[in-house]
C-alpha cells in the first residue's frame, strides 16, 4: 500500500476519534473538557462518550478484519461473519436470557444478557463447524458456508419463536438488543473487546503471506507449501470467537465487515498485510461516524446503530450484486 494512502487513512481514523466524543445530542466545548473537571458536561465527556467512541472504533475494526479474512477464506466478496449464523446465535443466547427472566452477572463484571451472548455465539460455531466438517468428507470452503447460512436460518427462525411466545416486555428487549448498540458506561467493555481486536490483527498479520496464495486457488497454495485444512480451521475459529466475543457486548452491528474490506481494497490493493491496516483504521472509523449519526441526525431520540449499518450495508450489498452481474 501506498505510505501517502495509509498516513491519510490513520489522519482520518485519528480525527474521527478525536472529534466523535464532543458530538451529540448536546455538543460539548472544548472549555468544559478542559476546566470543568467537576461539571456535568466533564463526566458525560469522560464516562460516556469517550468510552462508547472507542468502544465504537474497536467494534468497528474487528469486524472490518473479520470481514476480510472471511472473504479470503471462502473466496467470496460476498461473504462475511454476520451473514453466516453467528450473529444469529448471539440473538439466540441473549433472547433466551430474556424469555428465562434470568438476572445475573458473571464474575460481578459481565452482565448476564452478555454472558449468554457469547454462549450462543460459540454454540453456532460449533454447529456450523461440525455440519461444515461431517464424518465423510474433509472440511471446504463451500461446505462450511453453506452451513452457516442453515445454521442462520435455524437460529433465526428460534429467535421469533422465542420472542413470539414471551411477554410485550421481553419481546420488547430483545428486539432493541438484537438491533445492536454501542451504549456503555466506564471503560470494563472497552477493555473486553480491546484483546479480541489485538487477536485478530495479529493473526490476519501472521497468516496473510498464506492468504496470498490462498485466494489464488487451494492447489496453488498447497503446492507452496500451505497447510489449507489448517489454515481454513484457524482463521474460521479465531474469526468466530473474536466476532462472539464483540457480538456479546454490542449486539449484532451487521454489514461492517463485508463493506469495509471492498472500500479498502480500492485503495489499499489485495495485499493481506496491507489491506488489514487499511481495513482496521477504515471500519473503526466508519462505525463511530455512524453511531455519531445515529445520536445527532435523531436528536433527541437515538436511532440503534446497527440499524443505520444494515441500512447503509444493504445498499452496498445491492450494488455489489448489480455490479458483479
Amino acid at each position: 500500500m501506498n505510505r501517502g494512502i495509509f498516513v491519510l487513512l490513520f489522519l482520518f481514523s485519528a480525527a474521527v476519534l478525536l472529534f466523535a466524543p464532543f458530538c451529540g445530542v448536546e455538543n460539548i466545548p472544548l472549555s468544559a473538557v478542559l476546566h470543568g473537571s467537576s461539571s456535568m458536561l466533564c463526566k458525560i465527556f469522560w464516562e460516556l462518550r469517550v468510552p462508547r467512541v472507542l468502544l465504537g472504533w474497536i467494534t468497528g475494526a474487528t469486524l472490518a478484519v473479520c470481514g476480510m479474512l472471511f472473504q479470503a477464506l471462502f473466496r467470496n466478496d460476498l461473504a462475511s461473519p454476520d451473514m453466516l449464523g453467528i450473529s444469529s446465535g448471539a440473538a439466540f443466547g441473549a433472547v433466551t436470557y430474556i424469555r428465562l427472566g434470568a438476572e445475573f452477572s458473571l464474575f460481578g463484571v459481565f452482565p448476564g444478557i452478555s454472558a449468554a451472548a457469547f454462549a450462543g455465539s460459540l454454540l453456532a460455531t460449533f454447529a456450523i463447524y461440525a455440519a461444515g466438517n461431517g464424518k465423510k468428507r474433509s472440511m471446504s470452503s463451500a461446505s462450511l458456508l453453506l452451513a452457516g447460512i442453515a445454521v442462520s436460518y435455524l437460529l433465526s427462525s428460534l429467535n421469533m419463536i422465542m420472542q413470539f411466545s414471551g411477554s410485550y416486555i421481553d419481546s420488547f428487549r430483545a428486539l432493541r438488543w438484537s438491533m445492536g448498540g454501542l451504549e456503555t458506561v466506564g471503560f470494563s467493555q472497552v477493555l473486553t473487546t480491546l484483546p479480541a481486536l489485538l487477536l485478530i490483527v495479529f493473526t490476519a498479520f501472521y497468516a496473510a503471506p498464506e492468504l496470498d496464495l490462498f485466494v489464488c486457488g487451494e492447489k496453488l497454495a498447497a503446492s507452496r507449501g500451505v497447510s489449507v485444512k489448517k489454515l481454513r480451521r484457524v482463521l474460521f475459529l479465531a474469526v468466530s470467537f473474536v466476532i462472539a466475543v464483540n457480538v456479546s457486548v454490542c449486539g449484532p452491528v451487521g454489514f461492517i465487515g463485508l463493506l469495509s474490506p471492498h472500500i479498502c481494497r480500492h485503495f489499499a490493493g489485495s495485499a493481506h498485510r496491507s489491506l488489514t491496516l487499511a481495513s482496521v483504521f477504515f471500519g473503526g472509523a466508519f462505525l463511530v461516524l455512524c453511531d455519531t449519526a445515529a445520536r445527532v441526525l435523531w436528536a433527541p431520540s437515538e436511532v440503534p446503530v446497527g440499524i443505520l449499518t444494515a441500512f447503509i450495508g444493504s445498499l452496498f450489498f445491492l450494488w455489489l450484486l448489480m455490479r458483479e452481474k
